[in-house]
C-alpha cells in the first residue's frame, strides 16, 4: 500500500503541532506545508523537513489529504477546494463558521466521496478514553473550560474556540435530541462573546450546564458527569479521572470503599449499600496524534470517521442557537 501523500495548510500554533506528528508518523509521507504568511510556512517547512509551497493549489496537486489548520472563518473555502480536488481532510475544530457551511461541505463530500474528519481533540483524551469502559448514560452534565486570554482565536466567540469542545463531548455522550436552551454571556475584550453560559435541556430529561471564559487567570477543562449510582469527574488538562459510584451486588471492585466522610453523610441514604472510588489508570498518549492516526486509518481501510463531519455540524448547529440567544437578549 503506497504511503498517504500529506500536507498541512496553515503553520501557526496547531498548524505547526500538526506538522511535526505527521513529520514522526512513519505511515504517512509529509509532502509539505502552505501558509499565506509565507515566512512562519518556510520556517516550519525547514524546522520539519518538508516542502513550503508558494500556492494552495501547488500543494493540492501533490498531497492526498491535509490538516487544515486555519482561521475559522477560512475553513469552509479552503475545505471546499480540497474537497473539489478529492483530498481528504482533517479540519481543526470547528468545522466551519456556521451550520449551513458544515451542511454544505458535507454534501460535497459524499459526492465527491472524500474523508472529512474534525479535530475535537478532546475526543481522544486519554481520561475520556478510560471512561469507556463504564456505561455512560448521564442525566447531568456540569462543564467548566475557562481559558487565559489568546489573540490567535478571538476571530469567532469564545462559544466557537472552547464551548464547542464541551457540545460536542455532551452530544456524544448524550443520545437525545435538544429540547431546550437557556444561555447568556458578555463581550469584555473582543467584539464577539468572551464569557458564555448554557444550560441545555434534552428530550429525555438528561441536562447539561456548559461555562466557557477565555479570560481567567486559572485555566480549567473539567467535566462533571452524573448518572444513576454514579458521579464521574473528569480534568481534561490533567487527563485525570475519578469515578464514585455504588457497588453491584455480587460485584468485586478495583477500587476501594471510601469513608462516607468524603460525600458527606451519605451513608444515611443509602443503608445495606457500598460506594466505592475508582481512578482508573490513564494511559498517557497525545491526543493530536490520535486523532491523526484515526484518520489515516479511516482512509486506508474506508472505515468509521472518529469524529465526523455530521457530529461537528450538530455541534454548530447548538453553538448557534446558543449564540443566537445571546445575542438576542444581551446583557
Amino acid at each position: 500500500m503506497n504511503k498517504i501523500k500529506i500536507g498541512v495548510i496553515g503553520t501557526g500554533h496547531l498548524g505547526a503541532i500538526h506538522t511535526r506528528l505527521w513529520k514522526n508518523n512513519p505511515h504517512i509521507e509529509l509532502v509539505g506545508v502552505f501558509d499565506l504568511e509565507k515566512e512562519k510556512s518556510k520556517k516550519v517547512a525547514s524546522e520539519f523537513g518538508c516542502l513550503s509551497f508558494n500556492d494552495l493549489d501547488s500543494l493540492l496537486e501533490n498531497v492526498n489529504a491535509v490538516t487544515i489548520a486555519t482561521t475559522t472563518t477560512s475553513h469552509f473555502e479552503i475545505s471546499k477546494k480540497c474537497i473539489y480536488n478529492n483530498i481528504h481532510c482533517l479540519i481543526e475544530k470547528p468545522i466551519t463558521q456556521i451550520y449551513t457551511e458544515a451542511v454544505e461541505l458535507i454534501k460535497i463530500a459524499k459526492e465527491k466521496n472524500v474523508k472529512i474528519q474534525v479535530g475535537h481533540v478532546e475526543r481522544f483524551n486519554p481520561a475520556l478514553i478510560s471512561l469507556r469502559q463504564y456505561y455512560l448514560q448521564p442525566l447531568f452534565i456540569e462543564a467548566h473550560r475557562l481559558s487565559q486570554f489568546k489573540p490567535r482565536a478571538t476571530d469567532v466567540s469564545v462559544i466557537l474556540d472552547l464551548m464547542i469542545h464541551d457540545i460536542d463531548i455532551m452530544l456524544w455522550l448524550i443520545k437525545s435530541k435538544v429540547k431546550n436552551i437557556s444561555a447568556n454571556g458578555v463581550s469584555v475584550l473582543t467584539d464577539t462573546i468572551d464569557i458564555a453560559n448554557a444550560r441545555i435541556t434534552f428530550e429525555n430529561g438528561a441536562v447539561a450546564n456548559l461555562t466557557s471564559s477565555r479570560i481567567t487567570a486559572k485555566p480549567m477543562r473539567k467535566m462533571r458527569l452524573f448518572q444513576r449510582n454514579a458521579y464521574i469527574s473528569i480534568d481534561f488538562a490533567k487527563q485525570d479521572l475519578e469515578v464514585f459510584r455504588l457497588l453491584k451486588d455480587g460485584e468485586i471492585s478495583n477500587g476501594f470503599a471510601i469513608p462516607a466522610s468524603m460525600l458527606g453523610t451519605i451513608e444515611e441514604a443509602i443503608k445495606n449499600q457500598k460506594i466505592i472510588y475508582e481512578k482508573p489508570k490513564v494511559e498517557p498518549i497525545n491526543a493530536i496524534e490520535e486523532e491523526q492516526k484515526a484518520f489515516i486509518e479511516s482512509i486506508n481501510n474506508n472505515s468509521p470517521i472518529a469524529v465526523s463531519a455530521e457530529d461537528a455540524a450538530e455541534a454548530i448547529r447548538i453553538a448557534e442557537l446558543i449564540s443566537n440567544q445571546i445575542n438576542e437578549y444581551p446583557n
